[in-house]
């Protein structure tokens, strides 16, 4: 199954998959302090399979640490990116 971002709408928790809407444009995210955008398995107009942990890792830390996740290896693709 092929991966597609995902916008993060708003809400007080970045973890629920209902938070998150199919973007149909590239995003212009990079950091921030909050969460902008998750790249993740498609699964139609809004993420209806339970987040990976590693998605959950990456959300946290992204949050924490305010840069794009995974931030290394620096060269790495980024899961999460905020705005």
């Amino acid at each position: 199954m092929s991966r597609v971002w995902y916008v993060f709408m708003g809400g007080s928790d970045t973890t629920l998959q209902s938070n998150y809407v199919r973007l149909r444009v590239k995003h212009d995210c990079l950091c921030g302090t909050e969460i902008c955008a998750i790249y993740i398995k498609n699964s139609g107009l809004h993420p209806t399979e339970p987040f990976s942990d590693n998605i959950l890792t990456y959300i946290n830390d992204a949050v924490l640490t305010g840069k794009m996740q995974p931030s290394l290896p620096y060269n790495t693709k980024k899961y999460v990116y905020l705005r």
